[in-house]
């Protein structure tokens, strides 16, 4: 576990409130934790590395595909901020594109654990301090997968269309409760998750050039959860204009 402190300013919008970050040390994950705390929260960032160090936050390194990994992190979590956070972005996510009858099971299994597993048990052990707090917000990072189905996207789509479920059912059960859930679907973003497909090649994908830029996303997320507590944003869906 790192470290980085630096006190936050009174009249940051997210002063004195906590957060987690998962998959926190690239791409959305690392553009939210910058944008949290330079709004004022404290943050810890959940990633299997450790990325650049941030005023404010706290890394703890851990694999999200492993179950004590994920148990770890939530002690970890509470540990060092004193209880359950006060915003949780669940962003950790992994990425392939195949065919239904070219993709593994172990594929299909490992996209479903660490894109909706594991923001289930995050949700499942910080909800309930957030539910009696009456206070907390609950960001999925979603895709346009999430939404539309693209060819090569069967094990992508199914676990970003299972977080929208579970997104959508949260919401439903959070009304009134002070808890809000956000879901927060962006269209591609240039990050290092391209670096192996290289969609420059590939007509179905858009060149990296042409791709939303991870600090859109983290933007996104950071005026959703600052809004006063009267307003809710159930959804977010950015696309490249």
């Amino acid at each position: 576990m790192t470290s980085a402190a630096l006190p936050a300013r009174g009249d940051a919008p997210l002063a004195g409130r906590s957060a987690v970050v998962t998959g926190a040390s690239r791409g959305i994950g690392a553009a939210t934790v910058r944008a949290l705390c330079v709004a004022g929260a404290r943050v810890v960032g959940i990633s299997r590395t450790a990325g650049a160090a941030v005023p404010n936050a706290i890394t703890i390194q851990c694999d999200l595909l492993d179950p004590a990994g994920v148990a770890d992190a939530i002690v970890g979590v509470e540990r060092a901020l004193g209880g359950a956070p006060d915003i949780l972005v669940n962003n950790a996510g992994v990425f392939a594109a195949s065919p239904v009858d070219e993709t593994t099971a172990a594929t299909f299994g490992a996209l479903v654990a660490l894109n909706l597993s594991v923001p289930f048990a995050l949700v499942h052990a910080f909800l309930p301090a957030m539910r009696k707090r009456g206070r907390g917000d609950i960001v999925t990072v979603g895709s346009i997968a999430d939404h539309e189905a693209l060819p090569g996207n069967g094990a992508y789509a199914a676990s970003k269309f299972g977080a929208r479920g579970l997104h959508e059912v949260l919401r439903a059960e959070l009304a009134g409760s002070g808890v809000r859930a956000t879901l927060v679907s962006p269209a591609a973003v240039d990050t290092s998750l391209w670096d192996a497909i290289d969609p420059g090649e590939r007509s179905r994908f858009p060149s990296r050039e042409a791709m939303l830029r991870a600090d859109d996303v983290a933007d996104a997320i950071l005026y959703a959860v600052t809004r006063p507590a009267r307003v809710a944003i159930g959804e977010i869906r950015l696309a490249k204009s």
